[in-house]
């Protein structure tokens, strides 16, 4: 599907002060690419008993929206030592939808995330309470076509992954004259923007005390995508199972990450 730019009644939620630089130093550095955002509307009932009660999902046209996204991550490190050749750089697979903290603060609550790096698994799993898994992977870009593929290992039951073949289109709004952003980047009360620009993630420990984190890059600048073939089990294993195929595909060739700390957020979730 290509990327018109679709606006609506927004609900007054601050969502450019996300998008700013936080104050004080990152604790870590990383670089994603070759990124495709794949997204599903859905219902947002059918989410809500997945999501922290503090969590409220965050919804565009009064549903919610699930997005699986693939790409590359290099240069991974913290902010006092150099990236590492073999450890640095891995493959991540991710599900998620969007969320937000009682109207502010909108972010990412992530169902799953695939990496092919045994390390940063464990790091994240324990570090960022985040439900990382080992998986097998692949990315092969050959001009405007990409395919990625995954196939989960560890831990829990293994096999869920996906394989996808697309190809990739042009900027977004790269016919429109006197744009107010450069094309490809997504523009601000935009159905685009509600789904790429995301700053903020969200995820629980183990006594399901909420813990939110920020991140800070340039804006993505984005194409256009349409999928060849696609086949995933990502989403039903994480208790999702959308009735139709994905309704909006993107592609970007990536940002330089900086990595802020993960903070509690004070609330605890209750509903688990």
């Amino acid at each position: 599907m290509s990327a018109g730019v679709r606006t609506t009644h927004q609900t007054g939620i601050d969502r450019l002060s996300p998008t700013q630089r936080p104050s004080g130093r990152p604790i870590g550095y990383q670089s994603w690419s070759q990124l495709l955002f794949v997204h599903w509307r859905l219902p947002a009932a059918i989410l809500r008993p997945l999501i922290p009660a503090e969590l409220e999902i965050d919804t565009w046209d009064g549903d919610a929206w699930v997005g699986l996204v693939p790409f590359a991550m290099s240069g991974v490190r913290p902010w006092w030592f150099p990236a590492v050749p073999g450890v640095s750089n891995f493959l991540e697979t991710n599900v998620r939808t969007y969320v937000h903290l009682r109207g502010r603060a909108p972010g990412v609550w992530f169902f799953s995330l695939e990496a092919s790096n045994s390390l940063a698994v464990r790091v994240a799993r324990w570090r960022w309470h985040l439900p990382y898994f080992r998986a097998q992977m692949s990315l092969f870009r050959q001009q405007q076509t990409i395919r990625y593929g995954s196939q989960r290992l560890w831990p829990g039951p293994s096999g869920a992954g996906c394989e996808i073949h697309a190809e990739i289109g042009p900027l977004w709004g790269e016919q429109e004259s006197g744009r107010a952003r450069p094309a490809g980047q997504a523009l601000p009360g935009t159905f685009e923007h509600f789904l790429v620009e995301r700053y903020i993630l969200y995820s629980t420990d183990a006594a399901q005390r909420l813990y939110s984190g920020r991140v800070f890059h340039a804006p993505y600048s984005v194409r256009s995508a349409r999928l060849l073939d696609f086949q995933e089990s990502l989403l039903p294993a994480s208790g999702i199972t959308p009735a139709e195929a994905p309704s909006h595909v993107a592609f970007s060739e990536g940002v330089d990450v900086e990595i802020f700390p993960l903070r509690p957020t004070g609330i605890e979730d209750s509903s688990r």
